[in-house]
C-alpha cells in the first residue's frame, strides 16, 4: 500500500485527494480559514502550510499526495510563518474583540492563540466600511472580513445564486455584492449559509435578541414560542450534551425560565402542512396540472425558483411553511382571550434558518393583513439567550410542551433533514400505515444525504415520480433539467440548505462530518421513539379541524396569492 510520512508516522493513501486530508487522517488538527471539503479548493490563507524534507515549503489543501512523501507539520520555519500570516491577517482586521458577538466562537481569535500570536506589530492602515444591515436574516461587517473566500465560494458553488464575490485587487480587494449593491438588493435568499462559514463576523446572523427579551419584560404581551423539529438536535451542541441528542425537553424548560408564556411544537405544524400539502399534491394529480408540485417549506428555496426560475413559481404549493401556519394558528386561537384580557400575542419562532426571518415579512404569508411571527430566533439566538439568562443547560431535566399544541408525529418530526417532507407525504397517502409499508417507504430512496434524489412510488394504481434536492446550486440543476424536457416528475421537494434544515444557517457550527451525521441521526430518532407515525393519525390534529379549523383551513394554513 502506497503511504506518506508525517511527522514520523507513517499514513497510508487511501484515495485521499490532498495532503490536508492524510495530516488529519494522522490525527493533527491542522489549522485552516478558506478550507472546506465540500468546496472547491483555494489556497488562500496559507494556515495549512507544511515542509518536506527537502526544506520546500507549501500549502496542504492544493497538494497533490504522492507515495513517498515526508511531510513536517510544525517545524520552526513553519511556525514562524504562520505567526506572519496571522499577524497580517489581524493587521488589516477590527479588533474589537470583546464586543464582537462572535467572541469565544471566532475561528480567527482562536487560532490567533493557537498559533502564539500575543501581539500584532503592524498597523491596521483598512479604510473603514459601513455595515450593512438591510437583510432581515443577515448582517455584513467588511471591517471583519479576512479574505478567506468561504462565502463566496458557498454562494456560488452550493447555492448557486452568487449574491457576493472578490471585488478590486491587491490590498483594495473586499468581498462584496456587484456595483457595491446592499444585500438586500441582489437575488440572496437570505439562507445564511455564508454566515455559517464565516470564520469571523464578517457575515453573522442578524439578532431578534433584545427585542425578545423586552417582549418577556412587557407583562401586557403573551409571549408564545414554537419550536422546529432541526432546532432540538443542535441546541445542546455548546452544552456537553452528546452530537444529534434531542434536547427538546430541556429547551422548553430553559424557554420557560426565560419567562416564555407558552411553548409549542411546531412539529404540530409540521402535521398541518403535510395534511395540506398531500390534499394538493392529490388534487392537482387527478386533474394534471401544475406538475410537478414543488415543497413551500423552505423559504429560501421559494425565493430562489422566484428570483431565478419564475416559470416554476406557478408549481409551488400554496401551502405555508410550518412556521407560517403555526403561527396563523396561534394568533387566531388567542385572538378572543386577547380581547377579553387585554393583551397582545407575540409569536417567536424557534428556528435552524436564517431565511425564516425573511419570510415572516411577506405579504403572502399575512392573514388578514395581520403579521402572524413576530420574531425569529435561530438556534445559536438561543444558545445566546440561555448563557445570558445564566441557565446550566446540561444540569437542567426538562419539560414537556404546552397543550393542546405539543403532540405530534414522527412525520412531522422529520421534516427537518432532507427527503423528510416527501417521506411524510407518502405515509400520508398511503392507505396502509402498518410497520412493513411505513419501511418501505423510508428505503423508497428519500432518505440519504445526496444533492439530488430520484424515486418512483406507486399511488392508486399510477405511478408517482418523486425527486428530493438539497442545496439551491442542486436545485438549479434539476430545474434546467425540467426546462430542456430531459426529466419530468410529479412531486419535487427542496431545501435550500444542504442535508436540510439540520444545517441551517442558523444552526450552531462548525459542524464537521460526524456532527452532520449525528444530526440526521438525531431527527430519525425522534420519529422512531413516536407512538403516531403519519400526521393524519395524529388525534390532535384530526381534533383541530373538525372544530376550531373548521372552514378557517385557507385562510390560516395557506399562503395569500392575491
Amino acid at each position: 500500500m502506497d503511504y506518506i510520512t508525517i511527522d514520523s508516522k507513517k499514513v497510508p493513501i487511501e484515495g485521499e485527494k490532498n495532503v490536508l486530508s492524510l495530516i488529519r487522517k494522522a490525527g493533527i488538527d491542522l489549522p485552516t480559514f478558506c478550507y472546506h471539503s465540500e468546496l472547491s479548493i483555494y489556497g488562500a490563507c496559507r494556515m495549512c502550510v507544511v515542509e518536506d524534507e527537502r526544506g520546500k515549503i507549501f500549502a496542504s489543501c492544493s497538494e497533490q499526495p504522492r507515495p513517498g512523501m515526508v511531510i513536517y507539520t510544525n517545524t520552526k520555519r513553519i511556525q514562524k510563518y504562520r505567526k506572519l500570516i496571522m499577524e497580517l491577517l489581524l493587521a488589516s482586521h477590527c479588533r474589537d474583540c470583546t464586543v464582537c458577538h462572535k467572541n469565544g466562537m471566532c475561528e480567527l481569535q482562536s487560532l490567533a492563540y493557537k498559533v502564539g500570536v500575543h501581539d500584532v506589530r503592524f498597523p491596521n492602515t483598512r479604510e473603514e466600511r459601513p455595515i450593512d444591515m438591510s437583510s432581515p436574516s443577515i448582517v455584513l461587517d467588511p471591517n471583519k472580513c479576512i479574505l478567506c473566500g468561504d462565502c463566496v465560494r458557498t454562494c456560488d458553488e452550493i447555492q448557486g445564486v452568487g449574491a457576493i464575490n472578490f471585488a478590486f485587487r491587491g490590498s483594495k480587494t473586499q468581498v462584496m455584492p456587484a456595483f457595491d449593491k446592499k444585500i438586500s438588493e441582489t437575488e440572496c435568499v437570505g439562507c445564511g449559509q455564508c454566515a455559517a462559514v464565516c470564520p469571523t463576523a464578517a457575515i453573522s446572523i442578524r439578532s431578534n435578541v433584545s427585542v425578545v427579551w423586552d417582549a418577556i419584560e412587557d407583562k401586557n404581551i403573551r409571549v408564545v414560542a414554537q419550536v422546529a423539529p432541526a432546532v432540538r438536535i443542535a441546541v445542546g451542541d455548546h452544552f456537553q450534551i452528546p452530537k444529534g441528542e434531542n434536547s427538546f425537553a430541556k429547551l422548553v424548560e430553559a424557554l420557560r425560565i426565560m419567562g416564555f408564556d407558552q411553548i409549542y411544537d411546531t412539529n404540530f405544524a409540521a402535521d398541518l402542512t403535510v395534511m395540506e400539502e398531500s390534499a394538493e399534491f392529490a388534487a392537482r394529480l387527478e386533474k394534471g396540472e401544475k406538475l410537478p408540485l414543488f415543497t413551500s417549506c423552505c423559504p429560501g428555496w421559494v425565493k430562489y425558483c422566484e428570483n431565478k426560475y419564475p416559470e416554476f413559481a406557478e408549481n409551488i404549493s400554496t401551502c405555508r411553511s410550518p412556521q407560517g401556519m403555526f403561527s396563523a394558528v396561534i394568533k387566531e386561537y388567542y385572538k378572543e382571550s386577547d380581547e377579553k384580557e387585554g393583551k397582545k400575542t407575540v409569536v417567536v419562532s424557534i428556528m435552524p434558518c436564517t431565511a425564516k426571518k425573511g419570510e415572516i415579512l411577506r405579504k403572502d404569508n399575512f392573514t388578514d393583513g395581520r403579521q402572524d411571527t413576530d420574531y425569529v430566533l435561530t438556534t445559536t439566538e438561543v444558545i445566546r439567550m440561555i448563557k445570558q439568562m445564566g441557565i446550566q443547560f446540561d444540569k437542567i431535566s426538562g419539560e414537556s410542551a404546552d397543550m393542546p399544541f405539543a403532540l405530534a408525529s414522527g412525520g412531522g418530526a422529520i421534516f427537518g433533514t432532507t427527503g423528510g417532507v416527501t417521506e411524510a407525504v407518502l405515509r400520508r397517502l398511503s392507505p396502509n400505515k402498518d410497520y412493513q409499508t411505513l419501511r418501505d417507504i423510508s428505503f423508497t430512496g428519500v432518505r440519504g444525504e445526496e444533492g439530488i434524489k430520484e424515486t418512483v412510488v406507486d399511488y392508486q394504481g399510477r405511478e408517482v415520480k418523486i425527486a428530493v434536492v438539497n442545496g439551491l446550486a442542486n436545485a438549479g440543476k434539476l430545474l434546467d433539467r425540467i426546462k430542456a424536457g430531459e426529466v419530468t416528475y410529479d412531486f419535487v421537494e427542496v431545501m435550500a440548505c444542504k442535508r436540510g434544515c439540520i444545517m441551517g444557517g442558523g444552526q450552531p457550527g462548525p459542524a464537521g462530518p460526524r456532527t452532520k451525521q449525528r444530526r440526521m441521526e438525531g431527527i430519525y430518532k425522534v420519529d422512531k421513539s413516536s407512538n403516531i407515525k403519519s400526521s393524519d393519525e395524529n388525534p390532535a390534529v384530526v381534533a383541530l379541524y373538525q372544530d376550531f379549523l373548521k372552514g378557517k383551513e385557507h385562510r390560516l394554513l395557506h399562503r395569500n396569492l392575491k
